[in-house]
C-alpha cells in the first residue's frame, strides 16, 4: 500500500466527486452526474463519507460548487496545489485528530462529523493530498489520457503505470488500438 487507508479511500472520493463534473474537453459529452439530492445520497454511500447528511438542495448546491475547486488539486503544479490545500484547511478551520470508527481503525478527521458535508469532503481531500505531496507523489493525480475524456485519475498502481479513468477510456483505447494494427496488418498483406 502506498498510502494509507483513508487516504486512498480520500483520493478516491474526491476524484468520484470531481468525475461527476459535465465534460470539458472537445468530444466529452459527459452529463453532469451531481444534479439531485439522490445523485448526491449514491455518491455518499458508494465512496464511505460519515457524519452529518442533510440531503437537500442547499447541500447538494455546496458541494456542486466544491467540484472545481478539487479538479484544481489534478490541474495545479506542486506549489498551486500546496496553496489550495493550505487554504481549504484554512476556511474550513480544520483541526486534526486521530479517530476510530466503523472499523476503520486509527485514521485522521480535522473535522467535527455535524460539519457540513461539503466541508468534510475539502478536508477530507486536503489531508490526503496533503500525503501525497509529503511523499513526493503528486504526479499520481492526473488527467485521463483518453482524447474525448476529462476525468481525473488517481494512479494507486506500484509503478505509477494508470493512465485511464474508471469510466471505460481504457477498455474502448485498447480496443482502437488493435483495431488500427489489425488496420495495418492487413493492409501490408
Amino acid at each position: 500500500m502506498l498510502f494509507t487507508h483513508d487516504t486512498d479511500l480520500a483520493l478516491a472520493g474526491a476524484a468520484a466527486l470531481v468525475n461527476t463534473l459535465p465534460g470539458s474537453r472537445p468530444g466529452d459529452h459527459d452529463p453532469d452526474t451531481l444534479t439531485t439530492p439522490d445523485d448526491l445520497a449514491r455518491l455518499f454511500a458508494e465512496h464511505g463519507w460519515t457524519g452529518r447528511f442533510d440531503r437537500d438542495p442547499a447541500e447538494l448546491e455546496a458541494v456542486r460548487a466544491l467540484r472545481p475547486r478539487l479538479r484544481a488539486l489534478w490541474e495545479l503544479d506542486e506549489p498551486g496545489v500546496v496553496e489550495l490545500v493550505n487554504r481549504l484547511l484554512a476556511e474550513s478551520r480544520a483541526v486534526p485528530q486521530l479517530v476510530d470508527h466503523d472499523g476503520v481503525g486509527w485514521h485522521v478527521h480535522a473535522t467535527a462529523p455535524d460539519a457540513p458535508l461539503a466541508t468534510r469532503m475539502a478536508v477530507e481531500a486536503a489531508i490526503a493530498v496533503i500525503d501525497v505531496v509529503r511523499a513526493g507523489e503528486l504526479r499520481r493525480l492526473r488527467l485521463c489520457e483518453a482524447d474525448d475524456c476529462d476525468d481525473v485519475v488517481v494512479d494507486l498502481s506500484r509503478n505509477r503505470s494508470r493512465r485511464f479513468c474508471d469510466g471505460g477510456c481504457a477498455a474502448r483505447a485498447h480496443t482502437a488500438a488493435y483495431r488500427e494494427r489489425s488496420r495495418r496488418a492487413s493492409t501490408r498483406v
